[in-house]
């Protein structure tokens, strides 16, 4: 059972390094990886701004108000 585990710990340690070692030799991947997080960082930025707005905070102005309009959604039963 022990010699399982520690065949998987090294497994996994194994992997890791593998890709770590792949990722630092790169040179024209960094810069790729590099534009792919920008335009996945700013792609969610502006979805997020534009078409999920804080539906709470704008309807309501406590806490209170919010956990009881919440509650209210979630225990209605077959009403819609």
């Amino acid at each position: 059972m022990i010699a399982t585990v520690m065949n998987i710990i090294t497994l996994i340690k194994k992997i890791t390094l593998f890709y770590i070692e792949g990722f630092r030799n790169m040179r024209v991947g960094k810069r790729l990886w590099l534009i792919i997080g920008i335009k996945f960082i700013l792609f969610f930025v502006i979805i997020k701004l534009f078409f999920f707005p804080n539906f709470l905070k704008e309807n309501f102005s406590n806490d209170t108000q919010r956990s009881e309009y919440i509650l209210n959604n979630l225990t209605q039963e077959g009403e819609k």
